[in-house]
């Protein structure tokens, strides 16, 4: 076997920071992780310098980066996502998808299949995240209004049976036929998550008992206390916070949501229940100015800036522009949580809501080799996935 030993670092850990230990890989698998520096003959060495060896960061929520889109329907748009989002810290994600009309939806899942067996020196595809076209227009946001509709079983159930790589379909669980199409989601092993939604707290529990266990993008595109007459009805925020086991994904960028609300949710939900997204879109590690969200070909114009994209009348935001680290960076510095919990919440949280928690998500032995090495203020200094070395700071 080809072993490689990562040492003197801070191993971050689900038991807590080792100090002066190490972590064994051979064959892109974890071998053992080591309270001391053990002598492992032949073994190729990589010296921390004394950063933190964490898990590597799973996405679940991710549109593009670096100028592409995972809707521009090209392989190379995928793996340079991939890539440039392995830059930042991200060993894994979920290609993510907006609103659009099916021939489209199509040819990016027909992408994704030729893309996925290429993707070498990148972050690892984990399956199709489909965001709409189900959608209440009422919280669209920066979807394009042209495509939302009810979920509708003739288009649904024929983009099931055709592409096996769906693991996550976003929904408004209000919409006649939602619950229905979220029990046949559970049924295939995929997740229904509650996104662009007007839905009451009545809604959301039968939704739930469906299979609805996770919201998208928490408090974005959301309701929450909501007036009807004289009466006052819970939305999806508060619903989400009353069902102990819902997950949640907050965009923790600093501007989606505000320190407050970043501190609430870490307060109510806890790291086991919160995952950080990106939801980024193709102008994330790219400079401020005009881009455009969704794909070149029909895509909406945006631009960007204040760290952010928005809608060019400036009245929404139109997605991120952040990437992993900073995620991590914020939740620390302005949530004020502890570093292990911001980093379980970008690795193992995700990693256990889509399930591959056996896989992935920790540091521990039999797990996948995705590591990330990072300093004090989280800037990356090494991604491995699978044991392999893809990006390191020269």
């Amino acid at each position: 076997m080809k072993y490689l030993k990562l040492y003197n670092g801070k191993i971050i850990t689900p038991g807590g920071i080792i100090n002066g230990g190490s972590v064994v890989i051979a064959d892109g698998v974890i071998v053992d992780v080591l309270k001391d520096d053990v002598d492992i003959p032949g073994a190729q060495l990589l010296d921390a310098g004394g950063a933190y060896i964490a898990p590597g960061f799973i996405d679940m929520h991710v549109h593009g980066g670096g100028g592409h889109d995972f809707m521009d329907n090209t392989v190379e748009a995928f793996l340079q996502i991939g890539a440039i989002h392995a830059r930042y810290g991200t060993t894994a994600l979920l290609p993510t998808t907006l609103s659009c009309g099916m021939d489209d939806l199509m040819k990016t899942l027909d992408t994704y299949e030729k893309a996925h067996p290429l993707n070498r020196g990148g972050a690892t595809f984990l399956g199709m995240h489909i965001e709409g076209p189900y959608f209440a227009m009422s919280q669209r946001g920066a979807q394009d209004p042209r495509y939302i509709h009810h979920p509708d079983p003739n288009e649904y159930e024929r983009i099931l049976e055709k592409y096996p790589s769906i693991v996550r379909w976003s929904v408004a669980p209000e919409l006649q036929g939602a619950v229905e199409m979220g029990i046949k989601l559970v049924q295939r092993g995929i997740l229904p998550s509650i996104a662009h939604t007007d839905a009451i707290y009545e809604e959301v529990l039968k939704a739930y008992d469906a299979g609805f266990t996770h919201a998208t993008h928490f408090y974005s595109a959301m309701s929450g206390v909501t007036r009807r007459d004289a009466f006052r009805y819970a939305g999806v925020v508060e619903s989400a916070y009353l069902l102990d086991d819902m997950t949640v994904e907050i965009i923790a960028d600093g501007v989606h949501l505000p320190e407050a609300l970043l501190k609430l949710v870490y307060k109510i939900k806890g790291a086991e229940h919160t995952a950080l997204v990106t939801d980024a879109m193709r102008a994330a590690a790219m400079p401020e100015g005009p881009s455009i969200l969704g794909s070149l070909h029909n895509g909406l114009e945006v631009i960007v800036e204040d760290d952010v994209a928005k809608l060019p009348d400036r009245k929404a935001f139109a997605g991120s522009v952040a990437t992993a680290d900073r995620l991590v960076r914020v939740m620390i510095n302005k949530a004020g949580i502890p570093l292990q919990d911001a980093v379980r919440m970008m690795s193992l949280t995700p990693a256990s809501i889509l399930k591959i928690q056996d896989k992935k998500g920790s540091l521990e032995k039999g797990k996948d080799a995705d590591i990330v090495l990072f300093n004090e203020n989280i800037d990356i200094q090494t991604t491995i996935i699978k044991g392999e070395i893809v990006y390191q700071v020269k």
